[in-house]
């Protein structure tokens, strides 16, 4: 059987997560977020969420095995059988490594790399304005993606929050951390020649058409 997988990657504010959604869907692929997928482990109480709910409570990084246990179990899940596109991991080539070794045990390997790219100016833009469900993780923007009532989540009802890390302040060095992190991983995938740059600063389906494009090819 023919798998797809894709490891969709992009700093804080390029539009990762609503791309990742709309391109899952199109493709009939999974989305695999290291997010939500903590979220789920952690709430259903998992053996992996509670062992990863004692390291966040203390204020530590979940170890590298740990995470890598969890995505291990979402990509052996039936719905995963014709691959996944992956969010927020890997993060590492140690990361990617491991990843390369859970693909294997599948038959399978990444195909292709999309790589969301903004100018800094637009990231700090649109993360200084990012508002985000309290419930359920909903993410609305003042400018771009206003909700209908202030501080209410369209969809659920739940109040908006501002994060810590999308208030102005902190937005410049997330960046600045992301790139630091994550050059060595996107160097990784280049030798590999997997990696396509798209444009993230562009309208919404405007990204899509160009992720879609890039991808069929």
């Amino acid at each position: 059987m023919m798998r797809t997988y894709l490891v969709l990657l992009g700093p804080p504010g390029v539009g990762k997560g609503t791309q990742a959604k709309i391109v899952s869907q199109k493709m009939r692929l999974p989305h695999l977020s290291s997010g939500d997928l903590f979220r789920e482990n952690i709430k259903n109480q998992t053996e992996l969420g509670k062992l990863a709910e004692t390291y966040i409570n203390r204020g530590d990084l979940v170890p590298d095995d740990v995470t890598i246990a969890m995505i291990r179990e979402r990509l052996s899940r039936p719905d995963c059988v014709g691959g996944a596109l992956l969010d927020g991991f890997p993060r590492t080539t140690v990361q990617a490594d491991a990843l390369d070794c859970i693909l294997a045990e599948f038959d399978g390997k990444v195909n292709a790399v999309p790589y969301l790219i903004a100018s800094e100016k637009t990231l700090v833009e649109r993360l200084g304005g990012r508002w985000t469900c309290r419930a359920q993780g909903h993410i609305f923007h003042a400018m771009h993606n206003p909700p209908r009532a202030e501080g209410v989540c369209d969809l659920d009802g739940s109040p908006l929050d501002q994060r810590d890390d999308d208030k102005a302040e902190t937005v410049a060095r997330r960046i600045h951390v992301y790139f630091e992190q994550t050059a060595p991983l996107i160097a990784y995938y280049r030798r590999r020649k997997i990696v396509c740059e798209i444009n993230g600063a562009q309208p919404i389906e405007n990204v899509t058409a160009d992720l879609l494009s890039a991808l069929g090819q």
